[in-house]
């Protein structure tokens, strides 16, 4: 592919420090050293995907701006990536782009936010994503590279600049970067992609507008019913706290053995943790919750979720420790849904 067909503004420098400096000072970076974005590069990364520099992948809905593969290519290069790693940043931007995400909201609100992007399949694999120890920490080039680009196509291709668009209160570090696997390996059970109707062979990355993730631990019991209670406190944690459209369960491969071991389903999960997350209205009214008088009687009880389908529940950790975690969604997973999307 010719430098020619790139149509982005080309800046001369003498050295990698001063093309650093300058991105930083200009705010096109999230605070990080990044890698020079040359025409080479930019180039070798939609020859990789098979893209064209103007293939659009979409728009953001409230500025208009229309986000292009070399915009998007540009910013995986800033962010460190790998060309064979490109086609999972397309596709979580056009998964970013579909209305249900609601990607102006998300990256403007004062909740503060962050995509989390999970990938099933074999390019997981391939590609060395990590699924196991530490897997929302440092230390893998794939995770930490795909998750930063996807941060950096917002900051640079949608606007939403820290202190502009973006008017996070506080934020989390997510904000940074925050891309997983599932680990399909440890999972007793059929994977995301397939709960969102692909097939177990497909590719896929699944996005979303997470706010901070809550750590649930229990080393005491192995019994499912034991293990899942603890997490009621934490299912209540996103938006109003109750009738969540949707939020994340991240289940541990130590917790995952006991299920297992039980013969429990992914569907008897969503169910015991759905009638497990409920409280009366009168315990709200007392913790100083705000409750409308129009929702039921003192002694009725409201549940975290809307339903046990409002439960993403997934996979993923080291096989040390029994810790597991919640991951409740922007505006109570109402507000913005989940997307998965088909890595070509």
């Amino acid at each position: 592919m010719a430098n020619a067909q790139l149509s982005s503004n080309q800046i001369q420098f003498d050295d990698w420090n001063e093309v650093v400096e300058e991105y930083i000072e200009r705010g096109w970076t999230d605070g990080l050293p990044i890698m020079p974005p040359t025409p080479d590069l930019v180039a070798e990364f939609l020859d990789a995907a098979g893209r064209s520099p103007s293939d659009i992948l979409g728009t953001e809905p409230t500025k208009g701006r229309v986000i292009t593969a070399e915009k998007v290519a540009v910013n995986s290069v800033m962010a460190g990536c790998r060309p064979e790693y490109f086609k999972i940043v397309l596709a979580a931007v056009e998964a970013m782009c579909e209305p249900q995400f609601n990607l102006h909201a998300v990256t403007a609100s004062t909740q503060g936010s962050a995509v989390l992007a999970v990938v099933n399949g074999p390019i997981a694999r391939d590609i060395g994503l990590n699924s196991g120890i530490s897997v929302f920490g440092p230390g893998h080039r794939a995770n930490a590279t795909i998750g930063r680009a996807i941060r950096l196509v917002i900051i640079n291709a949608t606007g939403s600049v820290s202190g502009e668009i973006d008017k996070a209160t506080q934020g989390h570090p997510g904000k940074y970067t925050w891309c997983i696997a599932e680990d399909e390996d440890v999972s007793p059970w059929e994977p995301l992609q397939t709960d969102r109707g692909f097939s177990s062979e497909d590719s896929t990355v699944s996005i979303f507008a997470g706010l901070s993730s809550i750590q649930v631990d229990n080393h005491a019991f192995q019994r499912p019913e034991e293990i899942l209670v603890s997490f009621r406190e934490a299912m209540f944690a996103g938006g109003v706290g109750w009738n969540q459209g949707e939020v994340v369960v991240v289940l541990c491969p130590e917790h995952i053995g006991h299920l297992r071991r039980a013969g429990w389903s992914k569907e008897r999960v969503k169910e015991f943790l759905y009638e497990a997350a409920r409280r009366k209205i009168s315990e709200w009214r007392s913790a100083g919750r705000f409750i409308r008088d129009s929702v039921g009687a003192a002694d009725d009880y409201l549940h975290s979720v809307v339903s046990p389908e409002a439960i993403t529940v997934m996979v993923a950790g080291g096989h040390a420790g029994a810790f597991s975690c919640v991951i409740p969604l922007w505006s109570g997973g109402t507000g913005s849904r989940s997307v998965t999307k088909l890595i070509e």
